[in-house]
């Protein structure tokens, strides 16, 4: 008895053959013999009529029963085959022959067994293929740590030339001259409001400035000539900070002498550009950023009358008394950036010059220059102060002079008179073991000042009064003393 497929069954189950002596004697089919034709009657066989009417009656043979058994058999040694699990409880073999066996191939018990993935001859683990790491756009198992492969020389894609000797670094590309103008200016403005010069430093060397690196320079001085006295101070500072770290002495030489050829043009919008420009170049040689024969390569060579102006006012700078001393007054002394003491002394030397001069223009010119609007209330301060240590009424006359002209010019707000007025007001008690008619004069001078405009009423009125004279005695009785 072998298995083959049902040549006479329209559904193409796997049917059961019976051969005898070597040659077919029949197939079952749903348990019914079909015998080859030509055998007939005569060898005792039946026909596939008979063997219809014999399996509707229920008459079975006992060799049609022994066949019909043998078929079941076959059948459930398949389905425990393809239902092996381990965890599954297995049906013993007599139970799954004796039990009622479902080929509906729609139940879902069949779907379990059609879909399952799991190995159907019974001898994988049960576990997932690779730990859980296989599968589709899976790139591994979660905590995988890949090392960094040797390049195998059997590979492929393998480059002999390209293996040697390989260095990976970052390429920053060149500036051209509109991007250098677009990266530089920003870069100049914000050093303007915080001055370090490290931060520039630090920025400049993360640009690629190429062949184009002297620009800065230029580009610096030029905003600096449109800015204020302490822009040019800066300036002066971080060229000096830069010489010889990302600057060098060619490069300095290179930017003052395009600035020196573009000087008719700076005219047009700075006209003290040239003396601005000879004291960068008096500067920059006297902080070493510039070498001590630049000026020597231009006598006799220069016909622009703008380039040889610039020149001589550098030549007279650095052939003073100094010349040898950093020039660090040669763009005054203003700005934030100065210390405090320093311009104390700066506005004690504005007073004293205006009680001696008494021009009101110079004083104000002088306090523009300082440029630090901040603290003009230390001017308030000092020149109250210096009217209160004065003798005689000439010096109170000329500072509510003072104070006036600075009120309607707007050089010194009310908050700064305000707090000028104030600190003496404060320090009035401590004046007066030095001035002791420091009182009456205050009175005076604040009156003074209020009736020129100066103060408010409020600051009058808060002025402090010496106590009146006690005349009567707290024992006395209150009887006056003769």
């Amino acid at each position: 008895i072998e298995e083959s497929r049902c040549l006479w069954c329209l559904a193409g189950n796997v049917c059961l053959a019976i051969y005898l002596n070597g040659y077919p004697f029949g197939l079952s089919c749903t348990g019914v013999f079909s015998l080859e034709q030509g055998k007939g009657e005569e060898d005792g066989s039946y026909g596939s009529e008979d063997l219809n009417e014999l399996e509707v009656n229920g008459n079975w043979t006992p060799q049609e029963k022994a066949l019909h058994e043998a078929r079941l058999k076959a059948k459930a040694k398949r389905r425990l085959r393809k239902s092996s699990s381990r965890d599954s409880n297995r049906e013993s073999f007599s139970d799954s022959v004796s039990g009622e066996l479902s080929t509906d191939p729609h139940s879902p018990k069949g779907k379990n067994a059609v879909n399952d993935r799991k190995s159907r001859t019974g001898k994988g683990r049960g576990l997932p293929k690779k730990g859980g790491a296989g599968g589709k756009g899976v790139w591994g198992a979660a905590g995988m740590v890949y090392e960094v492969e040797e390049p195998d020389a059997k590979d492929p894609n393998y480059d002999e030339s390209s293996q040697v000797n390989t260095v990976y670094a970052t390429v920053v590309p060149e500036l051209d001259e509109r991007e250098l103008e677009k990266t530089i200016n920003p870069i100049v403005q914000e050093y303007f409001e915080h001055g370090d010069t490290k931060e520039v430093e630090m920025l400049l060397k993360e640009l690629n400035l190429g062949h184009h690196k002297y620009e800065f320079s230029s580009l610096a001085v030029s905003l600096s000539l449109e800015g204020k006295a302490s822009h040019r101070e800066l300036t002066s500072r971080l060229l000096s900070d830069l010489s010889g770290k990302v600057l060098s002495e060619k490069d300095m030489s290179r930017a003052f002498d395009k600035m020196l050829k573009e000087l008719p043009d700076l005219i047009l919008d700075t006209p003290e550009a040239p003396q601005m420009l000879g004291q960068f170049i008096a500067r920059a040689i006297a902080d070493h950023a510039l070498p001590m024969s630049f000026l020597d390569c231009y006598k006799g060579k220069v016909d622009c009358d703008h380039a040889r102006a610039a020149l001589d006012r550098a030549s007279v700078l650095l052939s003073m008394k100094r010349k040898i001393m950093r020039l660090d007054n040669v763009w005054g002394v203003g700005g934030g950036q100065r210390p405090v003491k320093h311009l104390i002394k700066e506005m004690n030397l504005l007073l004293k010059e205006y009680l001696v001069s008494g021009e009101l223009s110079e004083a104000e010119h002088c306090l523009r220059d300082l440029e630090v609007p901040h603290f003009h209330h230390e001017l308030v301060y000092e020149a109250v102060v210096m009217v209160l240590e004065s003798t005689g009424d000439i010096a109170l006359q000329m500072m509510v002079k003072l104070l006036k002209a600075f009120w309607q010019t707007g050089l010194i707000t009310l908050d700064q008179m305000n707090r000028g007025f104030q600190r003496v007001y404060d320090e009035l008690p401590e004046i007066n073991l030095d001035v002791p008619h420091a009182h009456s004069i205050m009175e005076t001078f604040v009156d003074l000042c209020y009736q020129e405009s100066v103060i408010t009423k409020q600051l009058r009125d808060s002025c402090p009064t010496r106590g009146r004279k006690r005349f009567v005695s707290e024992g006395d009785g209150g009887i006056v003393k003769s």
